[in-house]
């Protein structure tokens, strides 16, 4: 399967390359807004070099693929409209488009927890522990909690109008992801331990137990995130589909039912068997 990779360097991107790239399953085609050197640990890959903003390169690049996974966005909460709307909206109307005019099987949009945002501002902290029993799924109604989580509540309903209403793609998956990190801090200690390297607080403050309660929930490790994405596309059942992504956690507040009921996705860790952050 030839598949067309948009935002390729980020954390979710990189996941797809350490466990997917080498599969004899796809033939990835990357596009970013820049390159990496040869001695970058993600350099070496073929690249082109362009922005989702940019239709006509998108367009150029997409034609002769099966498949897009499309990760390129802003994806920082306290972004303005002005940040977000180029690389959001307009780039996401443009990987439609390029994924239509390509006759593209596949859509796989990276959308966000932030799009439920809504439920996790109004019931943190006692979510981030087990004995919650709030679930959020797919059916819930969207409550953004940012110009950022809004923007990709609009991919997902521009999804359903390019699936529902075009030719192609002919299908779309959208991903709710939750807290994918790079390789160094994949684990459920990974933002605390990264804001206790970062100087921004102490291990063992109240702050930093809550930061790894929040991601015990939240965790979706590397490798359930890549297999996730391989789910989607090796999927030829679901015409419009949401799903959660995160890995199987038990103190989770999004549901997995769905996802494992429709393509098959088959997390392998959970945030609550670690009680340590690696040595």
């Amino acid at each position: 399967m030839d598949v067309l990779m948009t935002g390729v360097y980020g954390r979710c991107g990189t996941a797809v390359i350490d466990h997917l790239h080498d599969s004899d399953e796809y033939d990835f085609t990357y596009f970013n807004r820049s390159d990496r050197p040869e001695d970058h640990p993600y350099g070496g890959y073929d690249t082109v070099v362009g922005d989702v903003a940019d239709g006509d390169a998108l367009r150029e690049a997409a034609e002769g693929h099966d498949a897009m996974v499309h990760m390129a966005a802003y994806p920082y909460t306290d972004g303005s409209w002005d940040d977000v709307f180029e690389p959001n909206i307009v780039g996401m109307y443009n990987a439609l488009e390029a994924a239509r005019e390509a006759e593209m099987e596949s859509f796989v949009f990276l959308s966000t927890n932030h799009v439920m945002g809504g439920y996790e501002d109004e019931f943190a902290p006692d979510i981030y522990y087990p004995d919650d029993d709030l679930v959020v799924d797919h059916t819930d109604p969207v409550r953004p909690d940012s110009f950022y989580g809004m923007t990709k509540a609009y991919g997902e309903d521009m999804g359903r109008y390019y699936a529902e209403k075009n030719e192609y793609p002919k299908q779309f998956y959208a991903i709710r992801v939750c807290s994918v990190r790079m390789p160094e801090y994949d684990h459920p200690y990974g933002d605390a331990e990264r804001a206790v390297d970062e100087g921004e607080m102490e291990r063992g403050s109240d702050e930093y137990e809550e930061t790894v309660a929040r991601m015990k929930a939240m965790w979706q490790s590397r490798r359930d995130f890549a297999h996730q994405i391989d789910c989607c596309l090796q999927d030829d059942d679901v015409e419009f589909g949401i799903f959660s992504g995160v890995s199987d956690n038990r103190r989770r507040w999004y549901d997995l039912e769905h996802a494992r009921a429709r393509i098959g996705y088959n997390p392998q860790d959970d945030g609550e068997e670690w009680d340590s952050p690696p040595e």
